[in-house]
């Protein structure tokens, strides 16, 4: 199978049929292979039913659907673990991405070696106040923070080699920064690709202001997982170092000021320096135990599932 197209939603039974019909048009114009995945991440219309009449009459569409709303990186993942195309494609069920990108992404994987394509969304239709700045922002921190030197990591339209999608774990809103962790597993051949965005044409966007919040949060987060996640007393164990030392320091100073410099002055435990000792050492203690609980935890942690699936169409 030459493509895998995997469509997370919540709440948009209006645009499915047209997206449907616009994709299948694209793959049968240009001879491809191909399956759509969608993902119902707990929607309360008709969504579903939506799908399930699709893939009645296309047999190449494919549904998952969820006991209830567990968000986008879970229907992203369990959207990958499904997917059996060379090439997964990501978009949205929006229309705001559009399929007639599609041919030039799975030419840039197949032909160009990419592992992974990322859209870059150059002429939007959004907000400038309540989107476009902030989008900016946050693309500009993470670029920084992260070293994957992309304009628009929030754009759904992405093409990504299978092996990439199938050896990365996509979890809690970590969907925003799928390139940064395709880096981190070792896929590095990254690139990006202009493409057409177009305006909403059916419901209102389920994202709001919240979503950059929780998008630096995240970054904060991968930023950490990325240099420590596996290795968590690299840093905890150093600043328990670092704070043991200077409490220590504080310590040895008072002793040998009492017992030889100044025995007859002052109380050690009158002195504003005992206290900054006494807490340095505790606080570096317990970051110095932070880093081992770390640690046992990453070597002891089972694999959970993060959704539950109520139904699904087409898939073995």
């Amino acid at each position: 199978m030459n493509i895998s197209v995997v469509i997370p939603l919540l709440n948009e039974q209006d645009s499915l049929t047209e997206l449907h019909d616009w994709i299948a048009k694209v793959m049968q114009s240009n001879h491809f292979s191909y399956e759509i995945i969608f993902i119902d991440d707990g929607s309360t219309d008709d969504s579903w039913k939506t799908i399930a009449q699709l893939s009645e009459k296309n047999k190449s569409v494919k549904g998952i659907r969820f006991l209830k709303n567990f968000g986008k990186s879970q229907a992203l993942h369990a959207g990958f673990e499904k997917a059996q195309g060379d090439v997964v494609i990501t978009m949205d069920a929006d229309l705001q991405d559009n399929p007639d990108e599609i041919p030039e992404l799975y030419s840039m994987i197949v032909n160009d070696g990419f592992d992974l394509v990322s859209g870059w969304k150059k002429k939007r239709y959004d907000s400038v106040i309540s989107k476009n700045l902030p989008s900016k922002l946050f693309n500009w921190a993470a670029r920084k923070t992260s070293g994957v030197k992309l304009h628009d990591f929030n754009c759904g339209l992405k093409a990504y080699h299978i092996d990439v999608v199938k050896n990365i774990d996509v979890n809690g809103e970590m969907h925003r920064y799928i390139p940064v962790l395709s880096k981190n597993a070792g896929f590095t051949k990254i690139s990006e690709k202009i493409v057409q965005h177009q305006a909403r044409k059916y419901g209102e966007t389920k994202f709001g202001m919240n979503r950059f919040i929780h998008g630096f949060l995240d970054l904060i987060t991968i930023w950490f997982l990325s240099r420590f996640g596996k290795r968590p007393m690299h840093l905890f164990g150093a600043l328990g170092v670092i704070m043991f030392a200077i409490g220590f320091g504080f310590a040895l100073y008072l002793g040998v000021d009492k017992l030889f410099l100044n025995p007859s002055g002052r109380l050690i435990t009158q002195r504003p320096q005992f206290y900054i000792a006494l807490s340095t050492m505790i606080i570096g203690t317990q970051f110095f135990v932070a880093g081992f609980l770390g640690e046992i935890v990453l070597r002891n942690r089972p694999d959970k599932k993060r959704y539950l699936i109520k139904d699904e169409l087409n898939l073995n």
